[in-house]
């Protein structure tokens, strides 16, 4: 190496005194670049109780991987001294300021580290950053927790809740987003009522005010409905869309399959002469929004409205609720709404359908919270939305150990954390790069 080298790495590095480069060792066979960093410093604070100008008692080797220069692994070793407090009685390492206590990465390699992770696959960013994925989960977990503890959740008062599927749907996860700002607050393991208790509870750690919160938008579960009753007493529940429009899809499914079942003569009477074929697509098409049909479907969705299968009535039962909320959206009167809602539960009721009789019964006891649902079109696309991005950190977070980990990913991505370690290739001015992915383990 040529003179001077060693001061231009430390000035690269960013060290300041008393920590300087010593020596720079390049090995280009294994493409591995090590520096190793040495403190002038005779006498130093202790770092136990900040006795000033302390002796050191002895020197460490540690060593921390570190960004890679061009093509090259980079290490960074140091004897990190431990200082002999003649005040406090301890003996104490000295934290280096390139790295945290313990780790074995440098600061701006976990910061890469982790600003990776919000985008990609984990397992991904172990292949790229050439390290194993369990250490980068420690990582994740680690700085979403530091976020979390400095993240305010003042002036919350719109809420969603909702519970999905994780490991395989033997386990659940409680969701709740903060509808307005549009970001996770808040997961624990399980859908029952405590959920909701131990979301209030965080939610007065981070100076949330649960007497604020105003308006619950969730699915018809009787444990939230309990938790929130319990937690959350001066808040209004809405059921959203998505859920109650989906029990009638789960009603008009039930029906179909049961006639295919139960009366496959009334179905073949009803087909005659036409292809068989037709009932696929009439399973397809029963599913999907009519602007959605294929042609197969659509003459299968025509054969179904002229014959005289119950599967016929469901679908249209399905559909006119569905025509429900377009109403009551467009008119926007919770009178009118209230109204379109009562007749839609009377056909129901009278259509000798059992899954729409119980669904009727069910819209009935929650109507109230239907109405409000039915008028707050932007919380259930919001609340459907974030489901899709929960099962996309689902995918992205394979192969996670546990629970706990698979909500620190979620917390991650969709949390909007202030207070998460800055990408060190993240420019001072924003501009437009041309994006390219370079695989940094060579």
């Amino acid at each position: 190496m040529s003179v001077g080298v060693e001061a231009l790495f430390t000035q690269a590095l960013g060290l300041q005194a008393p920590w300087f480069v010593k020596k720079v060792e390049l090995d280009t066979a294994h493409k591995r670049i090590d520096f190793q960093v040495a403190s002038e410093a005779k006498r130093l604070d202790c770092p136990a109780c900040s006795a000033k100008n302390q002796g050191i008692h002895d020197r460490v080797q540690r060593s921390w991987r570190h960004l890679n220069f061009f093509e090259f692994e980079a290490w960074l070793h140091a004897e990190v001294p431990r200082v002999n407090c003649g005040t406090c009685g301890k003996t104490t390492t000295v934290e280096v300021p390139w790295a945290r206590p313990g780790s074995g990465f440098t600061l701006l390699f976990e910061a890469l580290a982790v600003s990776l992770c919000a985008d990609l696959p984990v397992s991904q960013v172990a292949a790229l950053l050439c390290v194993r994925d369990k250490r980068l989960w420690r990582r994740i977990e680690h700085y979403v927790a530091q976020a979390r503890a400095q993240d305010t959740m003042e002036g919350v008062t719109t809420i969603g809740v909702d519970e999905t599927s994780v490991q395989r749907g033997h386990h659940y996860i409680t969701v709740i987003h903060d509808l307005k700002a549009q970001r996770l607050l808040f997961a624990t393991p399980g859908k029952d009522h405590a959920t909701l208790q131990a979301f209030k509870e965080d939610l007065v750690a981070h100076q949330g005010d649960p007497a604020k919160i105003e308006h619950v938008c969730m699915d018809m579960s009787g444990a939230f409905k309990k938790g929130v009753a319990d937690a959350l007493p001066a808040a209004d529940i809405s059921y959203d869309r998505y859920h109650v429009v989906a029990l009638a899809n789960a009603a008009m499914d039930e029906v179909r399959r049961e006639e295919t079942r139960e009366h496959p003569a009334a179905v073949t009477a009803a087909l005659g002469d036409t292809d068989r074929a037709v009932l696929k697509g009439v399973m397809w098409g029963m599913r999907k929004n009519p602007g959605g049909w294929t042609r197969t479907q659509v003459d299968a969705m025509h054969w179904l409205q002229h014959s005289n299968l119950k599967s016929a009535r469901a679908w249209r039962l399905k559909q006119a609720l569905r025509e429900v909320y377009a109403r009551a959206v467009q008119q926007n009167d919770p009178a009118a709404a209230a109204d379109l809602l009562r007749r839609w539960i009377s056909w129901a009721a009278r259509s000798r359908l059992a899954p729409f009789k119980r669904l009727a019964a069910t819209l009935r006891e929650h109507f109230a919270g239907v109405v409000r649902g039915m008028l707050d079109g932007r919380n259930n696309a919001y609340v459907e939305a974030m489901n899709g991005l929960l099962q996309q950190a689902k995918r992205a977070a394979r192969g996670y150990r546990n629970v706990q980990t698979f909500i620190a990913i979620a917390y991650l991505r969709m949390s909007k954390l202030k207070h998460l370690p800055q990408s060190p290739f993240v420019p001072a001015q924003p501009y437009t790069p041309a994006v390219r992915v370079v695989h940094l383990c060579t």
